[in-house]
Order: C-alpha cells, then structure tokens, then sequence
C-alpha cells in the first residue's frame, strides 16, 4: 500500500509540474549519458581488456591490474603528493576567492566592479599551455625575468626547475592566480542573497564596515564555503594532470613534490597502453574520494547541518 501511495503520489507529482521536469529533461539526459552511464567501465578494471573482444570478450583478471600501481615504492609518494597539492589547491583558492569576493562587494562604483569582475576572471580562460610558456620566461635560469631581477639585486640566480622544494609554492600561487577570480562568482552570488536589513542594523548600532564584514558577510558565508569544501574533497585523489604536466613534464628532478597519481600513470602507460591497469588507478581514486567525502560530511553535520551534501 505505502509503494502504491508513493507511486500515485509520484505520478501526481509529475502531472502538476510537468513543464518544469520537462525544462529539467536534457540536463538529466545530460548527466545520464556523461556521468552514470560512463560508470559501466568500472568493470575495466578487472579485465585485461582488448577493445577488440570488448567489455565480454576481454578476459577476467580480478586484482591484477591493481598490482601494477600497488606493488610499486612510489604510490605511497604520489599519492601523498596529490592529497598534500590537492588540500593546497583547496585551501588557497577558497581562501583567496572568499577575500576578492567581499573586496568586490565592497566598492562602490559599479562601473568599475564590473570592470574588477572582469580582470580578476580572465586567467581562467587561459589554456595550461599557455602558462607553461610564461612560466618559463618568468623561471628559467637562463634569461628568467625573475632570475634576472635577483642578479640585479645582487642575489644568486635560483635553478627553478631542478628545486623541487619551491615547487608546491609555485604550484600554489599559480593556481590562486588562475582560479580564484572565476571562484569569486560563487562567492558574491551568496552575498547577493544576504539581507541589506542586517547591515542597516548594524550601522544603526555603530558597526563600521570591517565589523559588519566580520560579524555578518563571513558567517552567512559557512554554509556555501563548507559545501565547496566537500565538493572539492571529491576529487582530492585526483591530481591536476593537465595544469602538473604542463609546467612541468618529464622533469624528474621536480618528481619528490611535484609527481601525482594522475601524472605517474600517464608515464607508466604511455608505452604500455593498457586500459585494465588505467582503469583500476581510477577506480582507487574515486573510491578513496567517495570514502574521504563521507567522512567530512559527517563531522560537518555536527556543526552545519544546512551545509552537507545529505
């Protein structure tokens, strides 16, 4: 009887609503086809696939893929490296976004909020390609803007890329540069909705505008900055391949800080080519993800419940 009222209540549901599940229908579509349907290639990983015999042709395997990234001595290294960049990333970019969002907030010329708006979100159109080649002229040591502007300071030139330890920063602070301001939108969407009537109270009582900041905008912010959070966790296993690799390549000296578990297969298969043991790292990343993204929003419940995925 319950599965039945449910049902009745599901159909009648869909009946008084039915434009909007329409205007719904192909972003549904969407992620059916790009997100769930993809999830069938789980079983790759247990196969020693040959895309000639197929998802049922290929033979089954069981573990074995997992030995090629497992019995190794670097995964502990790479994937260590990709949860400490990761956290980086996660870190610096929510931090730097939250500040360009109540610095934007805060002017008062529209023209040139917009015009703020428009800089700050550049970067993050500009391809890692790109990047890579202004880094080089920045850090190279023969030629380097910057090494150029420390010899003329008398300083030493630094040898960026055989320095593995300055590399984190560097990352940091590229990603900061590029990310951040497309961040922000988030950010000032969520100011937007804040009540003015909560500011004019406090400037009724005398706050000045640090204050209100302070005891208004950044507390109304939790609840999106910690859902951020555990969006970004999701994905804390998976390295930035595309952003590592540019900037850096195959320069094993930068390996100790710089090698994630994204780049470190993409070298081992590169002569290999199989997508068994490919599939078998993705599927170790997305588990450990899911797991990691449970566990944080169960200690953000307690102090959030408004906050969490579920």
């Amino acid at each position: 009887m319950k599965a039945r009222g449910r049902l009745r209540s599901f159909i009648h549901e869909l009946a008084v609503n039915k434009y909007l599940y329409l205007m719904a229908l192909p972003g549904l579509i969407f992620v059916l086809i790009f997100n769930y349907v993809p999830m069938l290639g789980i079983y790759v990983a247990f196969l020693d696939f040959n895309p000639v015999k197929g998802l049922t042709g290929s033979e089954f395997v069981g573990l074995r893929n997992f030995d090629f990234f497992f019995s190794g001595l670097d995964w502990p290294k790479v994937t260590l490296n990709t949860i400490y960049l990761n956290l980086l990333f996660i870190l610096g970019e929510i931090l730097s976004a939250i500040v360009l969002a109540v610095i934007i907030n805060e002017i008062s010329g529209k023209w040139f909020k917009r015009v703020t708006q428009s800089v700050i979100i550049l970067p993050f159109f500009i391809s890692w390609a790109v990047v890579s080649i202004f880094m080089i002229a920045l850090l190279s040591s023969d030629g380097g803007i910057i090494n150029k502007m420390l010899e003329a300071m008398g300083f030493d030139p630094v040898s960026f890329y055989s320095s593995p330890e300055v590399w984190p920063g560097i990352l940091i602070a590229i990603r900061i540069w590029k990310s951040a301001g497309y961040g922000t939108i988030i950010y000032l969407a969520a100011m937007a909705g804040i009540n003015n009537d909560l500011y004019e109270s406090a400037r009724i009582d005398g706050a000045n505008r640090l204050q209100m900041i302070r005891h208004i905008t950044l507390p109304l912010m939790k609840s999106i900055t910690f859902l951020l959070v555990l969006l970004a966790l999701g994905r804390v296993f998976y390295g930035d391949f595309g952003m590592i690799y540019a900037l850096v390549g195959d320069n094993s000296f930068l390996y100790p800080t710089t090698d994630v578990i994204d780049t470190f297969v993409y070298r081992s298969l590169r002569t290999l080519g199989d997508f068994g043991m490919a599939s078998a790292v993705g599927l170790y990343q997305s588990v450990m993800g899911l797991i990691l993204i449970l566990i944080t929003n169960r200690i953000v419940k307690f102090y959030d419940k408004d906050a969490t995925i579920y």
